[in-house]
């Protein structure tokens, strides 16, 4: 039986996704194409591999039959693709990364720095997206890998790869220097207004379980769209947020805004590389990969 190999990497793909437009999506390919090469694998094998309904494909008997070995065959090969992309000398290639931007600011770009210097030739889109988001992403194959902040919702086949650990500071604009010389507890941050990550995020829900913990409901008065909106707005004066130090550290050296000391502890936050370990990605993207998560705290 003579049956060309790209059908079954087209199907490893449509069977991964249970839907053909996906796979034609991560394969770069059309859906009419996918459709057509999975058509022509049933005929020449003379199996029904899958059952079509408006909602994607299933496999049948047959097909997951099939797809145990081509996952077995696919995982083979992307191990001495990994071998030998080890010693490549990388000149082309593309990467789709989500980011949060904690983890862009604090600890992502000091790496894409030194990767675009070794491999100038490899093309970076990074898109910005939320904890959530980004993890969904991962799940869905439309980005090859994500660097996030917890709280993170990953389960398998996804992995999380902590890469580094840090916190954040209490911070408010001038007009809260007097906060300087006191300790705050959480239950009387109440008292001022308060500036937060919209309620969708992870960062949300993150403070919304320590105040909880605390027995005081977070009620912000002002909801950033992102990160990088909360400095400008502390610095205009609407309240109090919370920031990675790292972040706000310069603004606190020229006096543009003031740290303020909590009575409570906050818990410290990781940054972690989430990817799909049966989602085939480029040499390129596995060097970065590997790259961003050679130095870490652990894996799940």
């Amino acid at each position: 039986m003579n049956v060309n190999f790209e059908y079954y990497k087209i199907f490893y793909y449509v069977a991964r996704y249970h839907n053909f437009t996906k796979a034609a999506k991560v394969l770069g390919n059309s859906q009419p194409n996918v459709t057509r090469a999975m058509n022509c694998l049933e005929q020449q094998l003379g199996r029904i591999l899958f059952v079509r309904t408006n909602r994607g494909v299933q496999l049948t008997r047959d097909g997951e039959q099939l797809y145990s070995y081509v996952e077995a065959a696919m995982s083979q090969l992307l191990t001495a693709e990994d071998e030998l992309a080890d010693g490549e000398n990388l000149t082309h290639g593309s990467i789709t990364i989500g980011v949060s931007e904690t983890a862009l600011n604090i600890y992502l770009l000091d790496r894409l720095r030194a990767f675009h210097m070794a491999y100038p030739g490899i093309n970076l889109k990074i898109y910005n997206h939320s904890t959530p988001q980004a993890v969904d992403e991962v799940k869905n194959g439309s980005i090859d890998f994500a660097v996030v902040t917890t709280p993170a919702d990953v389960e398998a086949p996804l992995k999380k790869i902590v890469l580094q650990s840090y916190r954040e500071i209490l911070i408010g604009g001038t007009t809260f220097s007097s906060l300087k010389k006191q300790k705050l507890s959480i239950a009387e941050m109440r008292n001022y207004p308060m500036i937060c990550l919209g309620r969708e995020t992870m960062t949300f829900r993150f403070y919304k379980d320590l105040f909880m913990s605390h027995g005081v409901e977070l009620e912000p008065d002002t909801e950033a769209a992102t990160t990088d909106q909360i400095l400008p707005l502390v610095k205009c004066e609407l309240g109090l947020a919370f920031l990675p130090e790292t972040m706000a550290q310069e603004s606190i050296d020229k006096k543009e805004i003031v740290k303020i000391s909590l009575k409570d502890n906050i818990p410290k936050r990781n940054i972690c590389l989430v990817y799909d370990s049966r989602h085939p990605v480029s040499s390129a993207a596995r060097k970065l990969r590997k790259t961003i998560g050679e130095i870490n705290y652990g894996e799940n």
